[in-house]
């Protein structure tokens, strides 16, 4: 009998990706999404700056009509409320831009939901109160206004202004 236990066969390790694949697939079929690439590579298809504020939530895909052709599907987009307007006069590069990445005319329209969006999970941390010696430096330059407290309210404010 030999002292060492046998040598281990190889390992067969698997990338995550391929054994999440799957679970995600049922996930976004239920969103209309016919492949996941539409949503992880968003801001290569969409472009960053638009990415940046906009996601795909899903598409709605019209019912088919016996003996015609499928119309293209609405992508509905969750838009960042500020930005809900300057996206909208992007709909048209957009769409062309989705369309490419597909090959062929998957969508005919947008719409928009304003939300906040989910890659922005994390909380934006509010910067702390200015330096106190920015705000006495602004402060020497409002000498004409009298009120203590309005001269001090605008002296923090015009210190963080010019810190931004």
């Amino acid at each position: 009998m030999s002292k060492f236990p046998p040598k281990p066969g190889p390992i067969s390790a698997k990338p995550l990706g391929i054994l999440v694949g799957d679970v995600f697939a049922e996930a976004y079929a239920k969103q209309g999404f016919a492949a996941r690439e539409l949503v992880t590579r968003w801001a290569q298809i969409a472009g960053p700056e638009i990415a940046a504020h906009a996601e795909p939530l899903k598409m709605q895909w019209p019912r088919p009509v016996e003996g015609q052709p499928q119309e293209p599907a609405t992508l509905v987009l969750r838009v960042e409320g500020p930005m809900a307007l300057e996206i909208q006069h992007s709909a048209d590069v957009i769409v062309e831009r989705v369309n490419r990445f597909f090959g062929w005319n998957a969508v005919g329209k947008l719409a928009f939901r304003q939300a906040p969006l989910s890659s922005r999970a994390r909380r934006r941390v509010r910067p702390g109160p200015p330096d106190p010696k920015s705000v006495a430096k602004v402060a020497e330059s409002l000498g004409g206004i009298e009120d203590d407290e309005l001269k001090s309210a605008l002296a923090r404010l015009g210190a963080a202004i010019k810190r931004n």
